[in-house]
């Protein structure tokens, strides 16, 4: 169905390393030209994170059945909350927005939000609120995690952080309603797949350079080059039942992806860097696109 949103526009609500907003443009000029003309069809994100491609194609797009998934569990509670009760969401970014503008101690506030975010017996809506504000004030807007599974990246020092927008925390709850969310591994998605089936891949990114160690992965489980060939052959499978394929990783100082996705189009990009621990470590860098289909 073609959505008609009343509200601010919808965009991510949170940061996300490698995060699409930037890059949106561009991955839309390489969408099939059917789906471009108004072809209704499936949509899947395995890996959705800020979900930057999920907002752009529910709003742009005749989208029929809707299926996202991320193993961060978290971050589905997230969408989950924001999807079912965004009001009360808005609600407690308020108290949380409000504290911390108010508090001379703005480091000590964000380590007592981050303790109660890693709390298990916190509750969905609480999680929820937590989530997105310390995404907007730690550093970098970083999601990492500890071999025990707690969120520890540090206060970003921000004085007045942009946390939250009420309209377009409502217009991306009104997108979402139709939408199936899923919290697992990215093959869980593969049980919606059909020929009228069109997904976007956008997994942790394998690392530039292989001498030095770089940040793959947001939760205790690392993305790794056994998982990369694993996601492959998924998107194999995906291209044997004829859905159509779009997949975004680096482009390390290797050929790695070139022989892996040997038979499929592989398109370069450039893609500016947002989260890196040094200033000059940000910038444009040089991003593949694998697509199944040439138009």
């Amino acid at each position: 169905m073609i959505r008609t949103i009343t509200h601010t526009g919808p965009r991510p609500f949170v940061k996300w390393a490698g995060g699409k907003t930037q890059l949106l443009n561009t991955l839309d000029e390489m969408m099939p030209i059917e789906y471009k003309n108004g072809k209704p069809f499936n949509y899947i994100e395995p890996f959705v994170g800020s979900g930057a491609m999920l907002f752009h194609i529910l709003r742009n797009y005749n989208v029929n059945d809707v299926y996202i998934n991320d193993n961060n569990y978290k971050l589905m509670v997230t969408y989950k909350v924001l999807k079912d009760n965004p009001d009360a969401l808005i609600g407690v970014l308020t108290e949380l927005k409000n504290g911390f503008m108010n508090t001379k101690d703005k480091n000590r506030y964000f380590l007592v939000c981050r303790d109660q975010f890693n709390n298990d017996s916190i509750d969905d809506l609480d999680l929820a609120a937590l989530f997105i504000f310390l995404n907007k004030t730690c550093f970098n807007g970083l999601y990492r995690e500890n071999k025990k599974g707690e969120f520890n990246v540090p206060f970003g020092k921000y004085e007045n952080p942009y946390v939250f927008d009420p309209d377009s925390l409502l217009a991306d709850s009104e997108l979402l309603q139709d939408v199936v969310l899923i919290n697992g591994d990215y093959e869980d998605t593969m049980q919606f797949v059909d020929d009228n089936t069109f997904l976007y891949f956008d997994p942790p990114y394998k690392p530039l350079n292989l001498h030095r160690h770089t940040f793959n992965g947001y939760t205790r489980d690392k993305f790794d080059d056994y998982a990369q060939k694993r996601l492959k052959g998924c998107i194999d499978d995906c291209t044997k039942i004829g859905a159509k394929v779009m997949l975004s990783n680096s482009d390390p100082d290797c050929d790695f992806f070139d022989e892996l996705y040997k038979g499929y189009r592989i398109d370069r990009v450039s893609a500016k860097r947002h989260i890196n621990s040094k200033g000059d470590g940000r910038g444009a860098v040089s991003e593949i696109v694998v697509r199944n289909y040439d138009y």
